[in-house]
C-alpha cells in the first residue's frame, strides 16, 4: 500500500520551512523536492527528501511509486527580477514545471479517487496598470481587473493560474468519461512579502525590507523606487497563515480560484518613517531606478481581498504599524545584534 503524504516544491525557502514546521503536527508525511538540499532541523520533519528539478518527470515518478499524495504546495518558481534576465528560463522552470505538477495531480487524483488539493503561490505581478492616473483611480484592484502583466513572471503566474482552472473544471472536456475534478487548484495573489528571517534578494517588492536590514546594520541606503510608490504587503508569517488557511478550507465555500490577498499598502516615504521610529539614525534616501521603478508603477497600489476574508477567512495579524514595530524592527534587529 502506498501512504497517503503532502507534497512541498521549492522547500528550503522560508515558506517551505515554515510550512514543513506547521504540516509536521499533521497525520500525513511530507515529501519535499527542491534543488537545494534541507537543513537539518528541517529534513528531520520529512518522510522524505527529493533533491532535484520539478521538470524531471522521472523524479515525480519516483514520488508516485511510493505514496499517494494529497496535497501539494508547488512553491518551485524562478522570480521576478531573475526571471526578466531569463525569461526563456523562468518559462520552463514557472510554467512547464508548474504543468508538470498539474499533470503528476491530475494522475494521483484518478489514481486514488479523490481530487488532489493543489496549492498555487501567485503574485500581484499579475496585473499590469498601463500608467499612474489608472492606477491612482482603479483603487483596490479586484481579481479579475487589470490581468495585463508587463513581466515575464507576472505573464507565467498569470498563464498557471488558467491552467489551474483548466485542469480543475476542463481538463480534456472532449473525452467520453469526465476527467476535469482530479485537481482542486487554489491560489493566492500574494503581495510583497515581508520577511524578518531572509535577507531581501533583489526582488522589485524588496526595497520595504531592505530599507529594515540596511538600517539595522546602520549602513545607508538609496530606495529604488519614488516616495510615493505605493503596492500592498504583508508579513511572511501572515503569508504562510493564508496558505494553510486556504488549504484547510471547505471546496463548498469556495467561490473562485484565484484569491487575492493584503495586510497593508504603505508608501515606500511611509514606510521610511516606519524603519526610522525603530532605527531614528537610519540614513535613508530615494534614488529610483527608472526600469524597477516602471514595473511597480504596473502594480496595483491596493488589492481588494473582499473575497478571501468571506470565503476562507483570511484574517492577517499585522497591519503596518504592528508589523513594523511589534515584528520586523525587533526581529531584524536582533539578526545583527552583537
Amino acid at each position: 500500500m502506498r501512504k497517503t503524504a503532502t507534497l512541498i516544491t521549492g522547500a528550503s525557502g522560508e515558506i517551505g520551512h515554515a510550512l514543513i514546521e506547521s504540516l509536521a503536527q499533521g497525520p500525513n508525511p511530507i515529501l519535499t523536492v527542491d534543488l537545494r538540499p534541507l537543513e537539518g532541523t528541517h529534513r528531520d520533519l520529512v518522510a522524505q527528501e527529493f533533491t532535484g528539478s520539478i521538470l524531471e518527470r522521472n523524479l515525480l515518478e519516483r514520488i508516485v511509486a511510493e505514496y499517494e499524495v494529497d496535497t501539494i504546495f508547488h512553491l518551485a518558481a524562478l522570480l521576478s527580477t531573475r526571471s526578466e534576465f531569463t525569461p526563456v528560463t523562468a518559462h520552463q522552470v514557472n510554467v512547464e514545471g508548474t504543468l508538470n505538477l498539474l499533470d503528476f495531480a491530475q494522475a494521483q487524483g484518478e489514481s486514488h479517487g479523490r481530487p488532489v488539493v493543489f496549492l498555487y503561490p501567485s503574485s500581484i505581478a499579475a496585473y499590469g496598470l498601463p500608467d499612474l492616473e489608472t492606477k491612482t483611480r482603479a483603487g483596490a484592484v479586484k481579481e479579475h481587473e487589470w490581468n495585463v502583466p508587463t513581466t515575464m513572471y507576472g505573464c507565467n503566474k498569470l498563464y498557471c493560474e488558467h491552467l489551474g482552472r483548466y485542469y480543475s473544471f476542463n481538463y480534456k472536456q472532449l473525452a467520453a468519461d469526465r476527467l476535469s475534478g482530479k485537481v482542486d487548484f487554489r491560489a493566492i495573489r500574494f503581495p510583497g512579502l515581508i520577511s524578518a528571517v531572509t535577507v531581501p534578494s533583489g526582488g522589485t517588492s524588496d526595497f520595504a525590507p531592505e530599507m529594515i536590514h540596511a538600517a539595522a546594520q546602520g549602513e545607508p541606503y538609496r530606495c529604488f523606487v519614488r516616495p510615493d510608490a505605493r503596492i500592498p504587503f504583508m508579513v511572511m508569517a501572515d503569508a504562510v497563515d493564508a496558505l494553510l488557511a486556504l488549504a484547510g478550507a471547505d471546496r463548498a465555500g469556495l467561490r473562485q480560484s484565484v484569491y487575492n490577498i493584503t495586510a497593508f499598502n504603505p508608501s515606500a516615504e511611509e514606510i521610511r518613517e516606519l524603519v526610522r521610529e525603530g532605527f531614528p539614525a537610519a540614513e535613508i534616501s530615494f534614488a529610483p531606478d527608472a526600469k524597477r521603478q516602471a514595473i511597480v508603477d504596473t502594480w496595483p497600489a491596493d488589492v481588494d481581498d473582499t473575497a478571501a476574508r468571506e470565503d476562507w477567512g483570511l484574517a492577517p495579524r499585522y497591519g503596518a504599524e504592528a508589523a513594523f514595530r511589534d515584528f520586523l524592527i525587533p526581529n531584524i534587529r536582533q539578526r545583527y545584534a552583537g
